[in-house]
């Protein structure tokens, strides 16, 4: 492999003069924000891709970026450009790979074009955790935004009638800040180049089984973030890996939430549009009123009340501000309803996420039996490892039926999850259980389960076998 072109952290000055830039694999959600946010950071972008699905290919047409067939790009054009971005897509043995590194330009990852090209400046907000980061940030965002600021923002999700960057007034920069890897050549968490001021640590579990082995491999990515954190540091209790991390730097100053920290947040009331609930600030008690549903949904307002307050706004500005949020698409999204019954589209593919999420469900829809599809998707969810976690977390739905693996998994040292023991197990534990081989499968279960009672809840982090893509969409009563 010849990777001398890289651009590495000791070679941040062959960013100085750089103008052009083409984002090799555009389309997807992480690029495409990316190159939204350097066009408007006044750079010359273009970018290529094998395929252009919406809605990122509408939002980059939208935004006048040339978006050409990756094979159709000659080689002489790209090395027209200053700086190749390449997307994680890209495999290290890969045709394009090879292609990437004989062109003699430099080439770099999307986050750390990120940190060097647009970050280094701004205020940083880093977001992180297994669950919660991309609703997180858009709560953030928006909660800033009700208190009179224009955050910049950068957010890995879809979100209805804004773009999924923006550079914003410099005040503060929101960031989802993953723990992924960031490219084949540059293989550490994207949060490591992001110029990171203020963490805001959500949660931490056992993710990514295709590049982390074990909790401490994920750890290690933080160990190497925290000690450049120099602002406000917000880490929820609830998890054991947060406090174990966080004990290891004595020195900071942490503000801790969550429902087993002494700050609450204390949920008192659920109606279905409105939860209030109170939180323990300078030793005392105040109380909010939000719109959104679920305790972990309330726990993530809470990260974003806390750094709220810690900046100096004030109490009656901040319960003002989070009183009408939205959601990210694909976060408890209502799809519409099919023979009155309620369809519901959410991301969650981690045990917790997918239990949390049926309980929000169910706050919400006090009345409804809740029947859930779920389609193992990420490489974690298609293991063995969440096998157990992923029975324990059905347990609290109507009706729970799974899909076939859409291909086996990619995490390290595991088998393939065994979904027809899934299924028995649940089914011994007098839970409604099934396979769903297809589509077609897929489809027929909604049309025979539907009813006036149910809310149908399908979880996913990819298409659920094609069903949003598939004429069955236009079924749906808006």
């Amino acid at each position: 492999m010849d990777l001398s072109y890289q651009v590495k952290p000791d070679q941040i000055d062959l960013l100085k003069n750089v103008k052009r830039i083409f984002f090799y694999r555009i389309c997807g959600t992480g690029m495409g924000a990316a190159a939204c946010l350097l066009k408007e950071a006044g750079y010359d972008v273009e970018g290529g891709d094998q395929n252009f699905y919406p809605p990122m290919s509408t939002y980059l047409e939208s935004t006048g970026i040339p978006c050409k067939q990756i094979n159709d790009v000659e080689d002489d054009y790209l090395k027209s450009f200053d700086l190749i971005v390449v997307g994680n897509v890209v495999p290290r043995k890969s045709e394009d790979a090879r292609r990437i590194e004989s062109l003699e330009v430099p080439f770099i990852s999307f986050p750390s074009a990120l940190g060097h090209l647009v970050l280094n400046e701004q205020n940083v907000i880093g977001i992180a955790g297994t669950h919660g980061k991309t609703t997180t940030s858009f709560f953030m965002t928006q909660i800033l935004e009700n208190l009179g600021k224009a955050p910049g923002y950068f957010i890995g999700g879809v979100i209805d009638g804004r773009p999924p960057s923006r550079l914003g007034d410099g005040s503060y920069f929101i960031i989802e800040s993953d723990e992924y890897d960031s490219a084949y050549f540059e293989k550490i968490s994207k949060f490591r180049t992001y110029h990171i001021n203020h963490l805001i640590l959500t949660s931490l579990e056992f993710d990514h089984a295709d590049i982390f082995e074990s909790i401490e491999d994920i750890k290690d990515e933080f160990r190497a973030l925290l000690p450049n954190v120099n602002g406000t540091n917000i880490v929820c209790g609830n998890y054991q890996a947060n406090k174990d991390l966080l004990n290891e730097y004595p020195q900071k100053e942490v503000n801790w939430y969550g429902s087993e920290s002494h700050s609450g947040p204390y949920v008192k009331n659920i109606s279905e549009n409105k939860t209030t609930f109170s939180i323990i600030y300078n030793e005392e008690e105040i109380e909010f009123s939000t719109n959104i549903i679920g305790n972990h949904n309330i726990e993530n307002i809470t990260s974003c009340i806390l750094f709220c307050l810690s900046e100096g706004f004030s109490i009656n500005e901040v319960q003002e501000s989070i009183k009408d949020l939205s959601l990210v698409k694909r976060r408890q999204e209502i799809r519409g309803r099919y023979k009155n019954a309620i369809i519901v589209d959410d991301f969650a593919h981690h045990p917790r996420a997918v239990e949390a999420t049926i309980e929000a469900i169910r706050s919400r829809f006090i009345n409804k039996k809740i029947k859930v599809i779920f389609e193992p998707h990420s490489a974690t969810a298609r293991s063995s490892l969440f096998q157990k976690g992923f029975i324990d977390s059905f347990m609290s739905a109507d009706e729970v039926f799974l899909t076939k693996l859409p291909r086996p998994t990619t995490a390290k040292g595991a088998e393939d999850l065994d979904v027809d023991t899934v299924v028995q197990t649940l089914q011994s534990k007098q839970k409604k259980a099934g396979v769903l081989e297809s589509l077609d499968d897929v489809t027929s279960y909604i049309k025979k389960s539907a009813d006036e009672e149910s809310v149908i809840l399908v979880l996913s982090n990819g298409t659920c076998l094609g069903l949003w893509q598939s004429d069955f969409v236009d079924e749906i009563e808006l």
